[in-house]
């Protein structure tokens, strides 16, 4: 097994190969969704501003994927470029087949339901209420789990906490199952700043607290990605009972999972994404009370959460599809709405070698050739 040359000199060689099962059942003591990406179809226009063109074949196939490896898949999220180079239409289509391959395969899903069909711009609150709604309808018809999504016009519209309170408060509503709520920090969408009507933590945390305890019968949980595990604990403290509440910490992820005396975290993660095999396994050990071995297989998958999510945080989708391509998940290394470009590529260099020390290369050969052609592309002599 021949080593690549990186960029600053040093040569990697790939490990023997992941040690992780490719099939596991879904975890009893957790639940987990893995937030998926998307493959482009690489003949199309995968350029900034066209539309959306997916490979629908690979796209569907890491879905599978997931689920063979007893995580559910949370569709449609930022993760798959929501609001990123993923225009509504295609996402209506994404959350349509998704849940059919669900149902086929007996796999869980959920799928985000936001209100970027609107147009850029400036959106009344009427507007942005029947965007809302059309999604939520569409998420329903699929038969998926709906996340109500924090928009990007809501941010801009809202007035206060109450605008939040009563625009949630109708979706709820209208929802005839129990829906997952959504709160993503700035540092994934800097234009989600000041959502739930404040830039202060504390203030926002009492006004969603207010919206669960008024709704509680009807919300199963809420993801939280504000990547501040000491507020993720302090939030799930004060949850009523019976909702949950879904880590988006990329950082702290291993510790909120696992918990303590007055409970845990369950998961909802980009990152559950790249790391799906060694998250699936980690899950199994933990529903055998192992948590040495839990402990022991997460901890080098940290160190590439981390870089994969390090500023600027929005850019992790880049990351991820990357080291999707090195694992043979997909064809090529590019992504709708030009992403591919988000990312450095001594940064992508550092993700692949973290990948192979975590254990994550299922096929050397072919990760190290791919590598290869990448950097020669990049002008790094092999």
């Amino acid at each position: 097994m021949s080593g690549v040359r990186l960029p600053d000199g040093s040569v990697h060689t790939f490990g023997g190969g992941t040690a992780f099962a490719s099939s596991h059942a879904a975890p009893k003591k957790r639940i987990a969704f893995a937030a998926a990406h998307v493959v482009a179809r690489p003949t199309g226009e995968t350029v900034p501003g066209a539309p959306a063109e997916l490979d629908w074949r690979a796209t569907l196939a890491f879905r599978r994927h997931l689920w063979a490896l007893g995580l559910g898949v949370a569709e449609a999220m930022d993760t798959a470029q929501r609001g990123m180079g993923l225009d509504y239409p295609v996402t209506r289509e994404l959350i349509r087949r998704s849940a059919a391959e669900a149902r086929a395969d007996g796999g869980r899903i959920v799928a985000g339901v936001g209100t970027d069909q609107l147009p850029t711009g400036p959106a009344g609150l009427a507007d942005i209420r029947r965007a809302y709604a059309e999604q939520l309808a569409d998420v329903r018809e699929s038969g998926a789990v709906p996340v109500l999504m924090c928009s990007r016009q809501l941010a801009a519209a809202a007035r206060d906490a109450d605008d939040y309170l009563s625009v949630y408060g109708e979706l709820i509503a209208a929802s005839d199952v129990p829906v997952v709520l959504h709160w993503l920090g700035e540092m994934f969408d800097p234009a989600l700043a000041g959502y739930w009507g404040t830039s202060d933590v504390d203030t926002a945390t009492e006004t969603v607290l207010t919206l669960i305890k008024a709704h509680s019968a009807k919300v199963d949980g809420i993801k939280v990605s504000l990547l501040d595990a000491a507020h993720e604990v302090a939030l799930r403290r004060r949850l009523p009972a019976g909702v949950r509440l879904y880590t988006g910490d990329d950082f702290n992820y291993p510790e909120l999972i696992r918990g303590d005396a007055e409970g845990w975290s369950d998961a909802l993660l980009g990152i559950f994404d790249p790391i799906a095999p060694a998250a699936s396994a980690a899950l199994a050990a933990l529903d055998r009370d192992d948590a040495a071995e839990y402990d022991r297989i997460l901890a080098p998958t940290v160190p590439l959460s981390r870089h994969i999510f390090a500023a600027p945080t929005f850019y992790y989708k880049t990351g991820i599809v990357f080291l999707a391509w090195l694992a043979g998940h997909q064809d090529h290394f590019l992504m709708v709405g030009g992403l591919h470009s988000g990312r450095s590529v001594p940064h992508l260099v550092r993700a692949a070698v973290l990948a192979d020390a975590a254990g994550l290369i299922p096929d050397p050969d072919l990760a190290a050739a791919r590598l290869r052609a990448f950097l020669t592309v990049a002008g790094v002599q092999q």
